[in-house]
């Protein structure tokens, strides 16, 4: 999942360098749209593999 929120946040990059260069504003706004469904889908990822690290580690201390 992380390779999709890389994904969004190069194409949100590259939408609002071609809005600054076209002076588009509402490209520009896409752009930033897009970097930030990356961020947030970055975060997801990463608070759903702290998650499931927490609930191995809490497996493995329940066993000892």
């Amino acid at each position: 999942m992380g390779d999709k929120g890389a994904m969004d946040k190069m194409k949100g990059k590259a939408k609002q360098k071609a809005g600054k260069i076209m002076g588009d504003e509402r490209l520009k706004g896409e752009g930033r749209a897009d970097e930030a469904k990356g961020r947030a889908k970055e975060a997801m990822s990463d608070a759903k593999e702290n998650a499931r690290g927490m609930k191995d580690s809490m497996k493995g201390k329940s066993r000892s």
